[in-house]
């Protein structure tokens, strides 16, 4: 995700869908991080006191954490949305017949939603494969009500630092997603004009027993490198050797360390909920907190 600077770091939105139609089928197997960053995402909720009319799960992939939303609020109507249609197709077979839930294709920068419609969007590691986070903000902030509130999460710069740097060692090329840092997040979130805005950087190591199989997990929920300057083709077998040695530097108790900078947010979109004080401060009632159990 970019907001400005080199185009070749653009991500090629035809190149994300395609990669994300051709994981759909076995996504929930491999995708073991994003699926315990959703439910982190979704306890975090314990925080504020809402009860939303309409939820939007942006970048919904399967419907996993929709299904975790709907048990949440039984009453609420859920729109998942993602630009996959075979992610929607899957999520559409798995959702509960009891859960309210409606299915839409589409993109986080030109949202097909009418404006204030949202009370709850919720966006689990989606933002981070759009290409200008100012404009993702703002149609987030377009489409939620007054008071209505963002919960999100995305990936932070220090993301497979390891395979970037063993990369590194095999060409110039771009083979590794760049990603926003954390307070630049947050300065587009006031620049948008949320309110409240709250983050939180977490640090996550999975573990492979080679590289191959880093590779083949990325494959599998389709997170592969779709900037615009990207690497083209396959690795050859030479070039696929020097990466493997390369990794092999971070080697630690007999496992390949994977590291994930996971940057968690909410912010509230402009309404009653809070209002400027004479000393520049926010007042923010207490209503709209909820203590964690």
């Amino acid at each position: 995700m970019v907001s400005s600077g080199n185009p070749s770091f653009f991500m090629e939105k035809r190149a994300v869908r395609r990669a994300f139609e051709q994981a759909a089928a076995g996504y929930e197997t491999s995708a073991v991080l994003q699926d315990q960053v959703g439910a982190q995402l979704i306890e975090r909720l314990d925080l504020v006191k809402l009860e939303p009319q309409w939820i939007l799960d942006m970048g919904s992939g399967t419907g996993l954490q929709s299904r975790r939303l709907n048990r949440r609020y039984p009453r609420a109507r859920l729109l998942a949305l993602d630009l996959a249609s075979n992610m929607l197709q899957q999520a559409r077979r798995r959702k509960g017949w009891r859960q309210r839930q409606y299915f839409c294709q589409g993109d986080a920068e030109d949202l097909p939603l009418a404006t204030a419609s949202i009370d709850l969007l919720y966006a689990n590691m989606s933002m981070q494969w759009c290409n200008d986070l100012d404009q993702v903000l703002r149609e987030f902030a377009r489409v939620l009500r007054p008071g209505g509130l963002l919960m999100f999460s995305t990936l932070g710069p220090d993301t497979l630092k390891e395979l970037r740097h063993a990369f590194a060692a095999v060409d110039d090329q771009s083979h590794v997603s760049h990603f926003i840092d954390m307070h630049d997040i947050g300065d587009a979130l006031v620049r948008q004009g949320y309110e409240m805005p709250v983050l939180d950087v977490e640090h996550y190591q999975l573990t492979y027993a080679a590289v191959d199989d880093l590779l083949r997990d990325l494959r599998n929920i389709g997170a592969t490198n779709a900037a615009a300057g990207r690497a083209r083709g396959l690795l050859t077998p030479r070039r696929l050797q020097a990466l493997r040695q390369a990794y092999e530097g971070f080697r630690a108790d007999g496992r390949l360390p994977a590291t994930y900078e996971v940057v968690y947010g909410h912010a509230w979109g402009g309404g009653p909920h809070a209002s400027p004080r004479e000393d520049g401060g926010i007042v923010f009632p207490l209503t709209r907190l909820r203590r964690r159990p």
